[in-house]
């Protein structure tokens, strides 16, 4: 089968990025696909797979995204492939992977909903309506079931067309045995107390992620053995400004996205993304496959594979009094049977997996 993967430039090594390249990977191993990857100019080499790579300006981002639209659907095109697959909002594709959500939903849960005067959010929505009603698509992959029901909900797509796969996570690279190698070096290069119990949030997109809540989650606790590692990239003023406020200076660490996440999984007691909006944090995945509880909100993707009490905590809101609750909860719980059963609750969740999932769509469309 000759297929393309419509994406973004991926590394091995971050966020939605590195969930695209765990599943080119998987698909190559698998055999019987002749992969191209559509992609702009800084996709770096991937062995058995080709590479298209499209000319785009670099700014604004409303017309990088036309422009990375406009030559995806003629490189589409050109290629007389039997499968094309986005995971980018583009205008030509058979499906289209639902790995960032769903724009609309986002607004929504971010208070932004209603008219929109900025140029970038109309073209985004504009493409997402195309590919959702089905004009721009033929079937749609969300990422959670949750994703599944906003896309049917919010767009009236038939449910036929809409399908959950699951992504997948690296059980090797993350895994529980990074406590014992690293633990005790990376608190050390963090300036974290050895005995400190560390709450670790990852991942950029501060306000959407709850990292503001979480910080207030964490004073009303009242413990000086909270210590609390922030590791992202955005804009941290206010959040400054709110840590001087709750008397926090002494209990946060902030550093910027590192490539060795394994490591920071690795030191943390539990891991925290009581979002307002997340589609399945690949942050989920990590840590609860490096045997490390997560705190996660009712609102997002990845609380479907966290069991309150059990591999973590589900909060019922992204509000303080629920995410100090959840921690509470992991905090009292016994530590090995969580970790145990957090690296037990991420092990269905290969690319392997993911892969299979996927060639049920592709056999569906090619009926």
């Amino acid at each position: 089968m000759k297929l393309a993967v419509i994406c973004r430039p991926f590394s091995f090594r971050g966020g939605v990025e590195t969930s695209t390249a765990g599943l080119v990977n998987a698909l190559v191993e698998r055999g019987g696909y002749d992969v191209d990857l559509i992609t702009s100019a800084r996709q770096f080499p991937v062995p058995g797979v080709g590479l298209r790579r499209l000319a785009v300006p670099g700014q604004p981002s409303v017309l990088r995204q036309l422009c990375f639209a406009l030559a995806a659907k003629r490189a589409v095109s050109a290629g007389a492939y039997d499968v094309v697959q986005s995971h980018e909002r583009c205008l030509a594709q058979d499906i289209y992977r639902a790995g960032e959500g769903c724009h609309r939903a986002y607004l929504e849960a971010m208070g932004r909903g209603g008219f929109q005067v900025n140029p970038q959010h109309r073209l985004l929505l504009w493409l997402e309506r195309r590919i959702f009603t089905l004009r721009g698509a033929r079937h749609i992959v969300a990422i959670s079931a949750r994703g599944k029901a906003e896309v049917e909900r919010l767009y009236g797509t038939p449910a036929s067309s809409v399908t959950v796969v699951y992504n997948g996570v690296d059980l090797t690279r993350f895994h529980p045995e990074n406590r014992e190698r690293w633990r005790a070096e990376t608190r050390e290069a963090l300036g974290s107390p050895r005995e400190a119990w560390l709450v670790a949030f990852v991942g950029s997109g501060f306000e959407r992620k709850g990292l503001g809540p979480l910080m207030e989650a964490v004073a009303a606790l009242r413990s000086r053995d909270i210590h609390l590692l922030v590791a992202g990239r955005g804009r941290t003023e206010m959040y400054r400004r709110l840590e001087a406020r709750l008397g926090l200076q002494a209990s946060v660490t902030w550093i910027a996205p590192r490539p060795d996440v394994e490591r920071l999984y690795a030191a943390a007691d539990a891991v925290a993304l009581p979002a307002r909006y997340e589609p399945f944090g690949n942050v989920h995945l990590e840590a609860l496959a490096s045997g490390v509880p997560v705190l996660t909100s009712s609102l997002t993707g990845g609380s479907e594979v966290v069991s309150d009490g059990v591999s973590g905590a589900v909060a019922a809101s992204p509000e303080p009094v629920d995410i100090a609750r959840g921690l509470r909860t992991i905090r009292d719980a016994d530590a090995g049977r969580l970790a145990s059963a957090a690296r037990a609750s991420a092990e269905p969740f290969t690319y392997a997996a993911q892969v299979k999932g996927l060639e049920r769509i592709y056999r569906l469309l090619k009926a």
